[in-house]
Order: C-alpha cells, then structure tokens, then sequence
C-alpha cells in the first residue's frame, strides 16, 4: 500500500460539533484539495445541532463523515496483500507459491473468498518428513489433476477432475504371484513397463495405474483399462522420485489450519492487534475486509515504520475535546481561534492560531491568500460559521476581521446576514423533543486547568419562555451526571441571544461556589444564576472560571 496509494486525510472539528467546526472542515477540506490534488475528507466527531443541519441544508451540502475514533487500525498499515489459494491446490503448488512470494503463510479460501484455513512452510515440511499410512492419498480425497501435476506426468486415460478417494498407494517391485496377493481393488499402483504387472492391476480392479520412467502404454492397456475404468498417468520420472513426489499432490486442506482460524479485521486497532500477536507464535494473520471476506496476511514486520491516520484538525486544540485515539494520529495541520491547549504532536505541524471570534474566519483568510475563488455554497457555510460564533457580531470574541469576512461571504453567497442569523438561531432554538441529555451535551466541552477538569455546555436561544420550560429537567439531569465523564465541575450556558445573557446552570454546590468565586456580582439560587453581558464559553466564562480556579 505506502504512500503511493495517496491515504486521505481528515479534516475534523472537535466531539459535540459547533456550525463552526463542522462548516470549517467542510470548506478547508475543499480549499487543500484544490491546492494539492489530495484526498482530504471532511469528517464529524459527533451528532449534528439543529442549527448545524439547517445550514447543511441551505447550502446544499451533506453532513461530514461522521468519525468517532481516529485510533490507527489495521487499514492504515502496509499489508502483504498476497490472494487466497483453493484448498485444493497440491502441497507442491503451495510450496512453490511460497517461494515465488518469498512468504511462508498462504490462506485457503472458499470460491466465494471466504477464509477457510491456514497452510503455513512448517506445515508442508512436516508433511515430508512424515510416515504416512499408504492410503494417506484417499483419505485426502486427492484430486488427479493433483497427482498428474506433482509426478510432472501426463493423463492417458481417465478424467484429471476426479479424485483418487479409496485404496492405497502401492509399488509394484515384485513378480505376478506375489503382486496378485497384496493389489486391492481401487488402490493406485506405480510401476515401470512391464506389461504382465499392469495387465495383472487393471483386470484387479487397480483404480489408477503410473508408469513411471516415461515407459510408453500399449494400445491393448489402454483399452482394458477404459473398460475397467482404471486411469492411467505416465511420468518421466523414475519409481523411487515419483514414490516420494506423489505425496506432495496431496490438497493442502487435508493439512491446513482449520476451524477458530486467529484473524483480524482492517477496521481493528493496532494497539489491540499488536498486543494478541504478541501472545501468538505465529508469523502472520488473516486479515478480513468490512465484508468478512479475505483481504490480507499481517505479520509483526508490518507494523515496522507505521504511521497513523492523517488529521488536520479544525476549531480546537486540546486532547479532552478532540476525536477518540487523537493520540496515535499523523496530525498535519490545526486550525484554531481558541486558547492553546493539551494537545500533544509527535512530529512539527502547521499550527495557525489566532485571536479572532471563528475559526471559519482564518479560513476565509486562507483562501484570500493563497488566491483561490470561494464557491457561493463555502461562502455561506463560512458565512453562516461566523455569525453562529460571534452571535450575529454580538459576542466580545468578536473582531472586526470576523465581521468584515462576514460581510464579503455574505455578498458572495447572496444573504443578508441579519436575515441568516434569523433562520439559524430560529433553527438552533428548536429544542423540543430533544431529551435533557441531547440538550446538555449538544455542544458541550471539556477544558482542563491544573488538575480539574471542568465541562460546559451552551445551548443560545431565542426563545426565553423554551428555555425557562426546560430547566427543572436540565438542572435534574446536570445533578444526575455530577462527576461523570471525569469532570469536576459541570456547568450549562442557557445564552438568550436577544438579551444579550446567560442563565448558568450548576450540578453541585460546588459548582455554586465556584460561580461565586468567578463572578462576585452573581447572586447563585437552586443552582442557577444570571451573568449578563456573558455570551461567550470562551471568552468570558472559561477565563474567569480559570482565574477563580487558580487562585
């Protein structure tokens, strides 16, 4: 596989996905296509906000991919894509297969690909080293074609597609008497050209004849053993070579691997891969596509040099907010307008970062600068990102870069930005029928400050009355979950667009206090408070809660 086969690239936001993560990733994915030809894919790390998905639908877009895990797995590793062999191929063929492919695994598999077994280098070399009964063959139910192939022979008579399936395997060295007191009816016999030993094995009822050392048939051989239905092979090869050689016609299945065969799938993770592998002696693994058929053989080399899944990542930069397994990542890119935070790259990135309300902001700037013409339909997500952010210019994270990118994208996608800001936030307020979980944690993060972890969600709305509705069964559910996801504190911005302020909501006296701590001003009551002017998590809420946190 390697790089020659182009591996794609995410472009992802953060888990509870904003418009603005969503619409950043969709248009920076565009714009690094269009500059370099790559495959970039726009992914989600969550479900879509109702303001998100009115969006999507008034640009004409589909929803990103949605990804909840960019853990390595066996898909983004170089496999040795060797093909499934038929159980029915010789142990002969398969030895040859393995020296032609410089492998010493190869996997038996149905017509319809599905895997079947393992035969391995050991397995065939045992098989040598073995002493068989002298039926082994007809236990093996070997084809003919089998043997004609392993004695290097010729068919003279019989069909190549039947199998040699009872009997035993005899060498005829000795005289008539004697020969005519061990041949058995359907037993295979090898001899040279002496005509009275084959005539004696076809009129017994001999199942195949192998004239050995290339000795011709005679016509009268050839017609009683038509009649008896005794095939007959003829080789070059001498009596002792060919004794040794025709236990290699055997099918591999009759010594193949069978039955709770270890494989993988390309979906799986390579941490979890490499730790069962550790605990196995074996050398390779099957390896099964996403339909469980056959795919591949990996082997511990495979993971020599492996590289994760390339990211760019969009709208975030710390490790609690990003895309499970963010971890084992080829991280290229981020693209942010947030506080830096705990994430962690292996190798030196590009990392654009700056003070401004939106991501889709830097974005826009990009395109500017690189000279690359914005389509109306990424105008108006870019667009519709900045005024989601910035709450129609409103919020202090707000400058006047975001307000002037918005006023060009408007232009270009033909809205007016007031009208737009109307249809989203009318969109996003629509919060019936959602549970009180799906409200909470609908865009909701995770910062870290020290050794505390605190969570905050935000739901803005136009709709005061909705709001006040809801909130006995938030604070419920915020008391409910005091503590899980690791938090310590957990908090619920309910951001009145229109008033320009927040009502929090609190799980624990805790959190009340820390509220105190934060805001002096704030009088807590039954775990809520007002904050107004407050409008922004990131500008307004999270410093100062940081600020009360460190003090």
């Amino acid at each position: 596989m390697g790089e020659s086969k182009k591996k794609p690239t995410y472009v992802i936001g953060h888990k509870n996905p904003d418009t603005d993560s969503i619409c950043s990733a969709i248009a920076y994915a565009r714009l690094k296509e269009r500059l370099d030809g790559g495959a970039y894919i726009p992914c989600r790390a969550g479900l879509l906000n109702p303001e998100t998905e009115y969006v999507l639908e008034r640009f004409h877009q589909e929803a990103p991919k949605l990804v909840t895990s960019i853990q390595t797995q066996v898909a983004d590793i170089e496999l040795r894509e060797s093909k499934g062999v038929s159980g029915e191929i010789s142990l002969k063929e398969a030895w040859k297969l393995m020296l032609e492919e410089n492998g010493v695994t190869l996997a038996v598999v149905s017509e319809e690909n599905d895997l079947e077994g393992l035969i391995t280098i050991s397995d065939i070399a045992n098989s040598y080293m073995r002493a068989y009964e002298s039926d082994i063959l007809s236990q093996a139910k070997t084809p003919y074609r089998n043997i004609v192939e392993a004695l290097e022979g010729k068919m003279e008579v019989g069909d190549p597609d039947s199998y040699f399936d009872k009997g035993k395997v005899l060498v005829a060295a000795t005289n008539i008497d004697m020969l005519e007191g061990f041949i058995e009816e359907n037993d295979m016999i090898l001899l040279g050209n002496r005509y009275e030993c084959q005539l004696c094995a076809v009129e017994m009822n001999a199942a195949c004849l192998v004239i050995c050392a290339g000795a011709p048939v005679s016509e009268t051989i050839r017609k009683i053993a038509i009649r008896n239905n005794c095939a007959i092979i003829t080789t070059p090869l001498d009596t002792y070579t060919a004794t040794r050689f025709v236990h290699q016609s055997m099918p591999i299945r009759f010594m193949m691997t069978k039955g709770n065969v270890l494989s993988f799938n390309l979906s799986d993770g390579t941490d979890q891969v490499k730790e069962v592998m550790a605990n196995k002696k074996h050398r390779y693994f099957p390896v099964l596509d996403e339909d469980g058929k056959y795919h591949a053989l990996i082997s511990r080399r495979n993971f020599l040099g492996m590289t994760g899944k390339k990211v760019i990542l969009v709208d975030h930069n710390e490790k609690s907010q990003a895309v499970d397994g963010v971890e084992s990542a080829n991280i290229l890119e981020i693209i942010d307008h947030h506080r830096l935070g705990s994430l962690e790259t292996m190798n030196p990135v590009f990392f654009r970062n700056q003070p401004v309300g939106c991501t889709a902001t830097i974005i826009y700037q990009i395109y500017r600068e690189r000279g690359v013409e914005i389509d109306p339909d990424v105008a108006g997500l870019l667009c519709s990102a900045i005024i989601s952010d910035t709450l129609l210019f409103r919020s202090p994270t707000c400058t006047p870069a975001d307000k002037q990118a918005a006023q060009e994208l408007a232009k270009n996608c033909g809205v007016l930005p007031d009208a737009l800001a109307r249809e989203m936030f009318s969109a996003g307020s629509n919060l019936k029928g959602k549970t009180d979980e799906e409200i909470c944690f609908q865009d909701y993060k995770v910062f870290t400050v020290d050794d505390k972890r605190v969570g905050i969600g935000q739901i803005n709305s136009v709709l005061a009355d909705e709001m006040e509705e809801m909130k006995p069964g938030l604070l419920r559910f915020l008391a409910e979950n005091q503590g899980k996801g690791g938090t310590d504190y957990k908090f619920l911005m309910m951001t009145s667009i229109l008033d320009e302020g927040t009502e929090i909501l609190c799980d624990s006296q805790a959190s009340e206090n820390l509220i105190e701590d934060a805001f002096p001003n704030a009088k807590v009551k039954d775990r809520t408070a007002m904050l107004p002017g407050v409008v922004s998590r990131k500008k307004q809420l999270v410093p100062a809660l940081m600020g009360a946190l460190r003090e």
